[in-house]
């Protein structure tokens, strides 16, 4: 009996791109702060003689903080020979002549002392970054509390060892990978792939002028000019769209399309905003991991009226404008939105505060309480059907949500207002209803939502059916570039002719983010048949796409991404090397598992696949996968007793695994082992009664016992649907 090793691919987001070391000579080394005219940067004493009071009120602000020279000015932490310990770490902090100096001890025993290099932040908490090898600069877990002055850990109460992606050491809390570019101006990250190193340059070592504002060089040689007419090369962000492209690259979760950020290029052409998933969000959209606000906001109606950052915070000093409701007042009028028949609440209480029912927030790095940008109507009727949070029991916690739900009804009525969390919640469940499903079909296509949202709908749902399909295909002429890309990836599991045609229409798509998607779709195919037009467009965004995936190679999951490009394209070798190097940046990236271990089987290497397989055993000892893979590659090798019993210890482990079932059956079948066959066939359709492949064995097995009105009747069956 041979049960075949199947390749199984983990599609994850996947943009990057083709290996260019650019040139650093025009750059200073990170340990030179000076001011470099490079690409027209001048720095921030160009600014001054002009805009004199926006440098005044830039000051001190975050932007000005966002990263300093250690020194006894810049350095808020107590390094007075303290000595801490915090979930099983031990620190000391002191100084020496050479500088400001920390000694830790892991969990593991082991000890390293280190020389603080930069200061990271201001308040509420500042960290504190150490060079290391490869050009590589780490932030340290240890975080200094700015409001109550003392030493905590982010991720407090977890144990994080040193294999752990999120360690320290690891590349979560990289400067080069997750902080540079966002914290100082005119970043060249300067990754080299092969050699898992960094160049990383900058022209201000802080969040300055020219961050928001591009390149000063030709705006003061405009200001200089003697006729001040024509183009003023300045990023003025005097709208919202202009305004957005300046913010949202910092405060946005994303990915990148690009290696470096251009001040001023369209957000869509550089980056991938994160959709609104259940791993980063509330089902209905709430705030639940950090999302920079961005991501958020483009939920709101605030962002739908037009309104920009700048209309609330300061974008100099990055305070608000106004305190309180008056910040909201600006728009709202006051007669009927700061009164006690409106919230319901004693007036200037705290719960008559705008922001505390419309704009809740959490904790994120320890002890930064960040509050929602989606500006939304608490829903307590949402939380009784699904679990999602509201703002009203978050301040009434003894109460239920029903007890919240029944008050809005009696303040407000039962209707609702249409909201596109009433959609995002829908499209989370598993059984949707013919009627629920039309609506969901129409809303991603309707405009009056934001496009986040309805992007996120798209990814959420499988399409099939001449309706769903048309439905997908007025999103591939949406408005909105993310739309167009979600809508595309939904085409990847189509019929290859029908992936082709669609692909290629819009590989010459205003917007990179869209181009990349097409080239995405068209992955091993050359473009055999096509005109000579169509194959350079073909062509560019292949270029387009390879250098994206590039471009996210110095994250682990961006190798996964690259391991998955490969083997896609057939190139099993190249596959191997950035898996195995995926999993030396992340042991615990559990997906890489699946594929390096499949890599290594197309390539005879089964010393290789055991070992990997054997290794995620170790980590993830309760996981069912991996033994369900090593059983496929114990049945191929003939291990055939083995076999079964990993597949048994598969399914122990998850009793929901119809695959393992499913194969376990096959074997008893082969074996002619009728009645074990068939106890573990019905285990399956128990779990998933209208799996085609097992109800089909089924019908092989009772045939086998002679139960022959049984199979024919399940044959029919399967032959009418």
């Amino acid at each position: 009996m041979k049960i075949s090793f199947q390749i199984i691919l983990f599609f994850l987001m996947t943009m990057i791109a083709c290996e260019k070391e650019s040139k650093n000579e025009a750059y200073r080394e990170i340990s030179d702060v000076s001011h470099a005219d490079s690409e027209g940067y001048l720095g921030d004493a160009s600014c001054i003689s002009c805009h004199d009071s926006e440098y005044e009120t830039w000051q001190g602000s975050h932007h000005d903080k966002a990263m300093q020279i250690v020194s006894d000015s810049t350095v808020l932490g107590d390094f007075n020979d303290v000595k801490v310990t915090i979930d099983g770490v031990s620190y000391e902090f002191f100084k020496k002549a050479e500088g400001f100096m920390i000694k830790v001890k892991e969990l593991d025993g082991s000890e390293a002392e280190f020389k603080l290099a930069y200061v990271f932040g201001i308040t509420p908490l500042q960290q504190y970054i150490v060079d290391f090898p490869n050009g590589k600069k780490q932030v340290l877990r240890v975080t200094w509390d700015t409001l109550e002055n003392k030493w905590f850990h982010q991720y407090a109460g977890d144990k994080i060892t040193i294999t752990d992606w999120l360690h320290w050491t690891r590349g979560a809390q990289n400067w080069n990978t997750m902080c540079a570019e966002c914290h100082s101006t005119n970043l060249k990250k300067s990754y080299f792939v092969e050699k898992d190193s960094f160049h990383t340059t900058y022209s201000s070592i802080n969040v300055s002028c020219e961050s928001c504002h591009g390149p000063g060089k030709k705006h003061v040689q405009w200001a200089n000019s003697n006729q001040k007419k024509g183009e003023m090369h300045m990023i003025l962000g005097d709208d919202q769209k202009s305004q957005l492209n300046m913010c949202a690259p910092c405060h946005a979760r994303r990915m990148k399309l690009t290696k470096n950020l251009i001040p001023g290029n369209l957000f869509e052409n550089q980056y991938l905003i994160q959709n609104i998933s259940s791993e980063y969000y509330h089902l209905d959209g709430q705030i639940l991991e950090e999302d920079y606000v961005y991501g958020s906001f483009l939920q709101s109606k605030m962002h739908m009226q037009g309104i920009k950052c700048g209309d609330c915070h300061d974008v100099h000093s990055n305070k608000l404008k106004l305190e309180g409701n008056k910040l909201c007042l600006q728009c709202h009028v006051p007669e009927k939105y700061e009164s006690k028949s409106h919230h319901f609440h004693e007036m200037n209480s705290e719960s008559a505060q705008c922001i505390n029912c419309h704009m809740t927030g959490r904790y994120y790095m320890g002890n930064d309480f960040r509050r929602d940008h989606s500006f939304r109507i608490p829903r307590p009727d949402q939380s009784v059907a699904y679990g999602t949070p509201n703002a009203c029991n978050e301040c009434h916690q003894d109460q239920s949500e029903e007890w919240a739900s029944s008050w809005v009804e009696k303040w407000y009525g039962k209707e609702r207002a249409p909201h596109f969390s009433d959609y995002l919640l829908l499209s989370h469940q598993n059984e949707i209803s013919q009627e629920d499903r039309l609506k969901l079909d129409e809303f991603i296509n309707d405009l009056n939502y934001p496009f986040i949202a309805r992007s996120t709908v798209i990814g959420n749902l499988t399409f099939s059916g001449e309706d769903q399909i048309k439905s997908l295909l007025t999103a591939l002429n949406d408005s909105s570039a993310v739309v167009r890309y979600h809508a595309l990836m939904q085409f990847r599991s189509m019929a290859p002719q029908d992936r082709l045609a669609i692909a290629q229409k819009h590989l010459t798509d205003k917007a990179k983010l869209v181009r990349i998607g097409s080239a995405q779709l068209l992955i091993g195919f050359n473009g055999d048949g096509w005109s000579e037009t169509d194959k350079l467009n073909l062509h560019k965004a292949n270029e387009e796409f390879e250098y994206m995936l590039f471009a996210n190679a110095d994250f682990s999951t961006g190798r996964l991404q690259l391991g998955d490009y490969f083997m896609q394209n057939n190139d099993v070798r190249s596959a191997i090397k950035h898996y195995s190097k995926a999993l030396e940046m992340d042991s615990l990236l559990f997906p890489v598992y699946t594929n390096l271990a499949t890599a290594y089987s197309l390539n005879q290497n089964t010393e290789g696949a055991f070992e990997t397989l054997n290794t995620w055993m170790d980590y993830q000892p309760d996981a069912g996968r991996p033994y369900y893979l090593r059983a496929l590659l114990n049945f191929e090798l003939g291990n055939n007793e083995i076999g079964v019993e990993d597949l048994k210890m598969a399914i122990e482990l998850d009793p929901q695994d119809i695959r393992s079932m499913y194969n376990l059956a096959t074997f008893y079948y082969q074996n002619k082992e009728f009645e074990s066959a068939l106890e573990e066939v019905r285990q399956a359709l128990k779990i998933d009664p209208s799996n085609q492949d097992v109800k089909y064995l089924n019908a092989l097995i009772l045939k086998e016992l002679g139960r022959i009105e049984e199979a024919n009747a399940i044959i029919r069956e399967l032959q009418s649907s």
